[in-house]
């Protein structure tokens, strides 16, 4: 592919995103779950035509996809690769001048800084803060980027019961590096990150704070980060 033919494509992705409401669907759907048209026209503050137009905006560049399941139509991003793009663009904007206005806006904020879920894995300070413990613990090796260690990988098979064995078989990177927008430091994606963040889901060591990507740590959770990680979680709740 020419210089300029991939210039063009990258101006049109560029164009998708550059509508203030279809840059606020693709970060509703970093959550990593599929939302229905509704849901999103409701979040965006447009009306149902709208949104809809909008989504199929979205699904023609390839930047989300989209299924049905009765009469409901299912909408989230395509892939990792996606979502990682879409993160990576936050992280570069600016934080706002001004500070959210209102007790719900502030809270809901203040919900995200702590922890969220970043497509499929963890973000905010929660998501910061493991993946400092875990290089602390010599599980991830940061000398040169990102890389998960021997072990890590041993850490990854005895304390999560992830088969690691099985990620070479994929294109998608065991770890990778992503920018966190609220604390412009890096977290921790890729095939590791996706598996520690699912197993603290499914263990209940973080929670989900109603329909949006906010994630709580748990009392069991912060029990279990202190044994595994030696992780000190009291700004972390």
């Amino acid at each position: 592919m020419t210089d300029r033919a991939q210039g063009t494509r990258l101006a049109a992705v560029a164009a998708v995103l550059a509508d203030p409401t279809r840059a606020t669907f693709c970060v509703a759907l970093l959550d990593g779950r599929a939302w229905t048209a509704n849901e999103l026209a409701t979040l965006a503050g447009v009306s149902a035509p709208t949104a809809t137009g909008h989504l199929h905006r979205l699904v023609d560049s390839g930047l989300c996809t989209e299924r049905r399941q009765g009469r409901h139509r299912y909408v989230q991003l395509a892939d990792p690769e996606t979502a990682a793009l879409i993160e990576s663009l936050a992280g570069h904007s600016q934080a706002p001048a001004v500070a959210p206005s209102g007790l719900r806006a502030s809270t809901a904020s203040a919900a995200l800084a702590r922890g969220r879920t970043c497509y499929d894995h963890l973000a905010g300070r929660l998501g910061v803060a493991v993946t400092d413990a875990m290089t602390d613990r010599g599980i991830l090796d940061r000398t040169a980027g990102f890389a998960l260690s021997d072990k890590g990988r041993d850490w990854m098979t005895t304390a999560l019961g992830v088969d690691t064995a099985a990620w070479s078989r994929g294109r998608r990177p065991a770890v990778r590096e992503c920018l966190d927008w609220t604390e412009r430091r890096s977290h921790l994606a890729g095939l590791a990150g996706a598996a520690v963040c699912a197993r603290f889901l499914e263990s209940d060591w973080v929670r989900r704070i109603g329909s949006t990507r906010a994630v709580r740590l748990t009392d069991t959770g912060a029990e279990a980060l202190g044994e595994l990680l030696a992780l000190d979680t009291a700004t972390l709740r």
